[in-house]
């Protein structure tokens, strides 16, 4: 698998063209369609900007850190050159008037917007099953599932189509699919990197965040797309934060596994990995032992009251009045309203609505909403205390090893306990991780996770690129 530093080696010393290296992803993007990874192609934009860089090279101009370099972004991204879906019937022919900070900063640094991934419709989701466009095949066993939402950044990374993709996780969506597809993946401190010009899903959770196979191509593009931002009023204070990979220090840390993510809903053969990982820490010159937090049995059930509501909220503007897909058929306004929303809305999506609308419902909401709010301040603060004494924790990504293609699609509940292990970190705004560690008895990829402090992700980034050398199983 090249790397991006491996193609900025090629493209440098001239023994490939940005051009050329267009022209190859397409072919790539053409052979692999079969996966479904990928719902459009923005190749004349591609093509331009890559003849542009080529001629800029020839010419000594400036270039940008990733000059060259072609990379995917998930469809609820908004980008120039092709439509923004994400995913649904609802936003099928949506033009983007405007492109996301984070596509943009990686333009300005002349990297390439080459297509669009697939992903759960309106990123909800663990499985990409859920997309207007159909499932996406995992890389690694087509009859199983890439995991989700962003199954297609990473199915797409895993098939060596780029480099590197984006994704978003709002409570998982790009650590499971990196562990199930065997790359890297990181979700951000919530506010390090600007959410404007990306769908949103909800907005006290939502992060922007990178596929790739290294820790330090992850760092790279993490670096160019992180930021203070004044278009988006969550993110943080520090222009250019620093996620810088120190490995070469021998600072020891201190790091918990997580004991309740080691329990009976976990496979046998992911706590054996997990927990040969903390052996190799150790090895490494760490100290690791058990931890316990208490409120991490709360965090699935918090996650999936405070998340719909915020989700009804925001899809409350898909109205079929000011974009977007309308119903046609309508007599009157109200009609057209339910009827728009009822064809242009997936399963899934209706089902998070209703719950939301429930929890935050007359009657309802002392009883769900404001206590789930409260649990997750009591989460909050469980984390917080837990890095007063740890600089690390760890843990499986996923209870399991990718899930057959329509195994859950007819138990939502099975679907929700997937995210059991991501959504605490989501919940209290933390960095983690899903690192590549080795294989499970079918010999599918399993991810260790990595969770830090806030702003913690220089931290996450070390300890990944040490593991990596270490070896992954």
């Amino acid at each position: 698998m090249k790397t991006i530093t491996d193609y900025l080696n090629s493209l440098s010393s001239g023994e490939l063209q940005a051009t050329r290296l267009v022209e190859q992803v397409l072919q790539r993007i053409e052979a692999t369609r079969d996966y479904n990874c990928i719902i459009s192609v923005a190749k004349e934009r591609a093509l331009q900007r890559a003849a542009a860089i080529d001629e800029a090279r020839k010419t000594n101009k400036p270039l940008g850190r990733l000059a060259g370099i072609p990379f995917i972004a998930k469809d609820n991204f908004l980008t120039f050159g092709s439509k923004t879906t994400a995913a649904s019937k609802m936003l099928e022919t949506f033009e983007a008037p405007y492109q996301a900070t984070a596509i943009e900063r990686l333009e300005a640094e002349g990297a390439i917007m080459i297509a669009k991934a697939n992903l759960d419709a309106f990123a909800h989701g663990g499985s990409t099953e859920n997309s207007y466009f159909g499932p996406t095949k995992n890389p690694l066993d087509p009859s199983r599932v890439p995991g989700g939402s962003s199954g297609g950044s990473a199915a797409a990374v895993a098939l060596a189509i780029v480099p590197f993709a984006l994704g978003t996780d709002t409570g998982g969506s790009i650590r499971q699919p990196a562990s199930f597809c065997g790359v890297v993946g990181l979700k951000p401190t919530y506010g390090l990197v600007s959410r404007y010009g990306v769908v949103a899903m909800a907005s006290s959770t939502d992060t922007i965040g990178a596929i790739a196979h290294t820790a330090d191509d992850v760092a790279l593009v993490m670096s160019i797309i992180a930021g203070k931002d004044e278009c988006d009023s969550t993110t943080l204070p520090e222009r250019k934060p620093n996620l810088t990979i120190t490995v070469a220090t021998t600072q020891q840390l201190k790091i918990g596994i997580i004991q309740e993510y080691l329990g009976e809903a976990t496979a046998d053969d992911v706590k054996v990995r997990v927990r040969a990982r903390g052996d190799d820490l150790k090895r490494l010159g760490h100290e690791v032992e058990e931890v316990t937090l208490p409120a991490l049995d709360l965090s699935l059930a918090i996650y999936y009251v405070i998340v719909p509501a915020e989700i009804s909220s925001n899809l409350s503007r898909y109205d079929g009045i000011k974009y977007g897909f309308r119903a046609n058929e309508a007599k009157s306004l109200d009609e057209m309203y339910g009827l728009t929303r009822d064809q242009g809305f997936m399963a899934e999506n209706k089902r998070r609505i209703l719950i939301g609308n429930y929890v935050l419902s007359s009657g309802y909401y002392d009883a769900y909403y404001r206590k789930a709010q409260t649990a997750r301040t009591i989460l909050i603060n469980e984390f917080a205390k837990m890095f007063e004494k740890y600089d690390v924790l760890i843990g499986p990504v996923v209870p399991t090893t990718a899930f057959g293609l329509g195994e859950h699609t007819d138990d939502p509940l099975r679907m929700y306990m997937t995210d059991l292990m991501t959504v605490a970190p989501s919940l209290a705004g933390l960095p983690a991780m899903s690192v590549p560690s080795g294989v499970g008895a079918n010999n599918l990829p399993i991810g260790l996770q990595l969770i830090g402090p806030p702003k913690g992700e220089a931290r996450l980034l070390t300890l990944a690129k040490q593991l990596e050398e270490f070896g992954n199983g």
